[in-house]
């Protein structure tokens, strides 16, 4: 079996999905775990699931670059704890994702090592950051990919690509060994074609962890044998998501039919006043830039990681060559982006009137889950866009962002369901939302809708 995945992962290479193919030790892992195959009792939860990682979880032995060159020649000295639930139960990690510079994208199109292309249509970017993980499910290189969603980064790939992609509430799975991007909204996770093999991966993955303080205690759901259920769901949905102008007639068209099918199949949906739409771009990215800035100041040349050849006179200026050669352009301009709303006489302008707007958002999603089960709303404006469409204009790449953004402004888990497809002949999903750490109400109704399509 894994031969037949590192074949296909060799012929479809052009992809770019991966960044590194642990091909020996897969191969040496799968002859470990069959010396057992006559023994069921001894088999781990996910024996023999071939799954990839994105280049933002640490894999002891393997390199962890972010898909950066200032982190190339980095490798990591321990596991995430997600890796390590992974392996404990008997996984089969295939190689290394590629994706956005530091998550830091929408396209894929930050890579240090390249564009990762949409095996759908090669012109069409896959979505970011987590494109390689998209496009290793979509493309059968693996069973599962894991990702990691700071402000849609598994749903809008998972949309682009026709695949389900799915980021529980904030602090259900542990961020220990998860290079960070923006630490209050980083999330990691799951990529698949069915919910049975989301549901036993993030119940394998999930819980508390005494190395992330930030991890809920919550017990974990066995979600897999939950996922049946013959509940009629209290939906809400915002009117002004799917009045606002960025939206493609036919995504409005798909989820408006969907509504009155789900209406006529007894579930009860409910138009809720939400006024902070156009509020929520901008404050996700003066917080998440600001947390950048911070966060990546370790990368500095001295402790690990690249540092700039050139003769330097003085400590400011080894800092200053080794950021500038090592981090790509878009990096650059979020840290730049998150000094400045940080800096003295900008900081209530900016950063803490945002934290005021987050605020307002989580109260306002907590009235919203005291009437109804879920929130439902389009993943992406629109579907999978050309390479260099949007390359060249940050705000309408920003605004792709517009609805994802919000489960992780509330700390909320999401999902992107592949229920649709554009008369471009390109997937678009369905965007679905439940109450924090309520992922079960969340996969039952996702388990409903891909078992029995309304749409």
């Amino acid at each position: 079996m894994i031969e037949s995945y590192l074949d296909k992962i060799q012929s479809t290479a052009r992809l770019n999905a991966f960044i590194q193919i642990f091909g020996n030790e897969a191969l040496s892992r799968a002859a470990e775990l069959d010396s057992k195959k006559d023994r069921p009792a001894s088999w781990g939860k996910l024996y023999g699931v071939v799954i990839g990682i994105k280049d933002v979880l640490c894999f002891k032995g393997h390199t962890v670059s972010a898909a950066s060159n200032i982190l190339k020649v980095y490798t990591a000295i321990y596991n995430a704890t997600a890796i390590q639930r992974l392996i404990d139960e008997d996984a089969i990690i295939i190689g290394n994702l590629n994706c956005d510079e530091f998550a830091m994208g929408s396209s894929n199109e930050n890579s240090s090592y390249g564009n990762v292309l949409n095996a759908i249509d090669e012109s069409r970017v896959p979505g970011g950051s987590s494109g390689g993980s998209a496009v290793a499910v979509q493309a059968d290189l693996c069973m599962i990919s894991l990702g990691s969603d700071t402000g849609g980064s598994v749903r809008q790939p998972a949309d682009f690509c026709g695949i389900i992609g799915m980021k529980p509430g904030y602090g259900r799975i542990s961020r220990y060994g998860l290079l960070a991007y923006a630490s209050s909204f980083d999330q990691i996770g799951v990529f698949s074609k069915n919910i049975a093999d989301l549901a036993l991966t993030l119940s394998v993955i999930s819980g508390k962890d005494e190395f992330d303080s930030t991890c809920s205690i919550a017990e974990v759901p066995d979600y897999s044998n939950l996922l049946s259920t013959d509940k009629k769901f209290k939906i809400a949905y915002f009117p002004q998501s799917l009045e606002h102008t960025s939206l493609d007639p036919e995504i409005r068209s798909g989820i408006l039919k969907l509504m009155e099918t789900l209406k006529l199949q007894g579930h009860s949906l409910e138009a809720v006043d939400f006024s902070y739409l156009d509020h929520i771009v901008p404050a996700y990215y003066v917080l998440t830039t600001a947390e950048a800035s911070s966060n990546l100041s370790r990368y500095d040349g001295v402790k690990f990681g690249y540092r700039t050849p050139a003769q330097v006179s003085d400590l400011q200026e080894l800092y200053r060559k080794t950021r500038s050669e090592g981090f790509g352009k878009e990096v650059q301009r979020r840290i730049m982006l998150g000094t400045f709303v940080l800096s003295t006489g900008y900081y209530d302008a900016y950063y803490a009137k945002a934290q005021k707007v987050r605020r307002l958002i989580v109260n306002k999603t907590k009235d919203v889950f005291k009437d109804h089960d879920l929130i439902i709303m389009p993943t992406v404006p629109s579907t999978a866009f050309k390479f260099g469409e949007k390359s060249n204009d940050a705000i309408e790449m920003f605004l792709g962002d517009l609805y994802t953004v919000y489960a992780n402004l509330a700390g909320i888990p999401g999902i992107s369901l592949p229920l649709f497809k554009h008369s471009n002949g390109m997937p678009f999903g369905l965007q679905v939302m439940s109450d924090r750490l309520n992922e079960t109400t969340l996969l039952q109704f996702s388990n409903l809708l891909m078992e029995n399509p309304a749409n």
